[in-house]
């Protein structure tokens, strides 16, 4: 499989995309904010900054419940759709992740459902990682949610058709070079066109988080295994969930 460097940047703006993923369990992310919030205890009216927002569905739940909530991510197809909930306590801006973004500024920092790991250089993930430490005040807390790379890779299906209105996309998984790489082909039967597009994300361990977040300043507090807060299993847990201060 050939691999686009910047495939992120046309596959997060096609309609494709958003119709692949538009059947998401929104209740199971909703619990999963509230437990987090009950554990994490912010104050009332805290500043929150939503790193890779896409749509700001996520920012707007947080929003919704007094915090003051920014949402960032390079999609711009997406941000103006995240425009549309726009309040007092919500805003959205097109921003690279990998570029600084209010520096000391929120007291809680949110990247959910696997929104790191995409770029190609383990420099620019280091970069994303400072952004979203750099925007923490002192104290700041980081809620970081990824994928747990053993459970995937042992639990990797490698190939998979399906059809969403009138659209057929066949998707072949394969684990290589230490990166999950998803290649999906595109047929839709009401346009007479074809498309492809690559995703690529990084197999990230937890001793590759330990090693980062300690070379960017940041204390890990707690990992998580899944969206209900069950201790992490190297083996068993789908998710590394990391809470972490900014020393």
């Amino acid at each position: 499989m050939e691999l686009d460097k910047l495939w992120f940047k046309d596959w997060f703006n096609s309609p494709y995309y958003h119709l692949l993923y538009d059947n998401r369990d929104e209740r199971e992310a909703a619990a999963f904010i509230d437990k987090l919030l009950a554990y994490l205890q912010p104050a009332a009216g805290a500043e929150m900054l939503d790193v890779a927002c896409g749509m700001g569905r996520h920012a707007k739940y947080l929003a919704d419940k007094g915090y003051y909530v920014t949402g960032i991510d390079l999609s711009i197809e997406s941000i103006n759709a995240a425009k549309q909930l726009e309040n007092d306590h919500l805003s959205f801006f097109q921003h690279d992740m990998r570029l600084p973004f209010r520096v000391n500024y929120f007291d809680i920092v949110v990247n959910f459902f696997t929104s790191f790991g995409y770029f190609e250089s383990q420099r620019d993930n280091d970069n994303a990682l400072r952004t979203l430490k750099n925007a923490l005040k002192p104290g700041g807390k980081l809620v970081l949610d990824y994928l747990n790379s053993n459970y995937v890779a042992s639990h990797l299906v490698h190939d998979e058709v399906k059809e969403k209105d009138n659209v057929v996309f066949d998707i072949r998984r394969e684990l290589k070079a230490h990166k999950f790489i998803k290649q999906i082909s595109i047929l839709d039967k009401e346009k007479m066109r074809r498309a492809s597009y690559t995703e690529s994300v990084n197999a990230f361990t937890r001793q590759d988080f330990e090693a980062m977040f300690a070379k960017q300043g940041l204390k890990i507090r707690e990992i998580f295994g899944d969206y209900h807060f069950n201790s992490y299993d190297e083996q068993r847990s789908p998710r590394l969930i990391i809470v972490a201060t900014k020393l």
